[in-house]
């Protein structure tokens, strides 16, 4: 029996801009990953992650999953008894996207009926990205669905509004000067926290009107740029957007990014915006020249993602 690997997730634009309808790009990421496998359960790691797939099967089992996206319980609680576990590098917390591929891996194994990423129609997308907002509802409390759509299709994906996603093409990434990179904040994130404080924000009108008004334009502005390799409106635009987030997403900026976000920006050698929910975990880092920019954030852990 073959064990799918599932891959991590990157939500290039989009961070809470996709709860308010707007644009959200997201690629898979393949450095991190996870698949289901079974063993004897002798490490912690093991043992727990059995245990909480234990409780996770009586969450899936109380849900009325429409009859195209049934998911068979019974086999899954008896591989959990087998000693089923899910074997993942993919950090918590850190705005990978770590349930989502859980949640890609257990629908692959457990779905009563089989789809196939690539001949999966747009509606099917549709109804698999509701289907996925409910299972993955049980770690975050409420989930779009996005990320894992994204861990199970393996593709990138372009959100076009809260209903609607796509399969997307983006340009290959080539050697070039330029790169977009991950930067370690050296801190875990809780997703769950950082909604809240986002969803207290929008109770006041000038938060809605400039997360409508300016946050929304800049980001799909960035998502167009960035899908058509145009980069001088991308780096314009995402100078407005990492402005922006310094201003207003301030709770949400891990501590030990504050100054170097500043940094970026007052000197144009490089931007910074939040990965996924912010609070720690990783930051997206968008530079044209990343020799540069790599010298003056001496001192944090940085991947590469894509070069341009």
């Amino acid at each position: 029996m073959t064990n799918p690997l599932f891959y991590a997730k990157i939500l290039l634009f989009g961070e809470y801009g996709i709860i308010e309808d707007s644009q959200g790009l997201t690629l898979p990421y393949s450095f991190y990953k996870g698949a289901l496998k079974f063993s004897d359960l002798d490490s912690d790691f093991e043992k727990e992650s059995n245990e909480s797939l234990l409780k996770y099967a009586n969450y899936l089992k109380d849900l009325e999953l429409p009859e195209a996206y049934k998911i068979s319980i019974s086999k899954f609680q008896k591989d959990i008894r087998k000693g089923l576990f899910f074997d993942s590098n993919i950090p918590q917390g850190y705005g990978v996207g770590s349930s989502g591929a859980l949640v890609a891996a257990i629908f692959e194994r457990y779905s009563v009926k089989t789809y196939l990423p690539e001949h999966i129609s747009k509606d099917e997308l549709k109804d698999l990205k509701k289907i996925f907002g409910e299972m993955e509802s049980f770690f975050h409390g409420k989930s779009s669905g996005i990320d894992p759509l994204i861990c199970y299709m393996n593709l990138p994906i372009l959100i076009e509004n809260k209903e609607n996603v796509n399969k997307v093409l983006i340009p290959a990434s080539e050697a070039g000067k330029g790169a977009i990179f991950l930067i370690d904040s050296g801190m875990t994130g809780e997703t769950g926290p950082m909604v809240q404080i986002f969803f207290e924000k929008m109770k006041t009108e000038g938060f809605r009107k400039t997360m409508k008004e300016e946050f929304i334009r800049y980001n799909n502005a960035c998502i167009e740029a960035f899908l058509k390799k145009e980069m001088t409106p991308l780096f314009r635009n995402l100078k407005s957007l990492s402005v922006w987030a310094y201003e207003h997403f301030k709770p949400m900026i891990p501590e030990s990014i504050y100054k170097v976000w500043k940094k970026g920006l007052d000197t144009n050698a490089y931007y910074l915006k939040l990965c996924g929910s912010g609070g720690g975990g990783y930051i997206l880092g968008f530079t044209k020249d990343y020799e540069k920019a790599e010298k003056m954030l001496e001192g944090f852990h940085k991947e590469v993602i894509y070069r341009f």
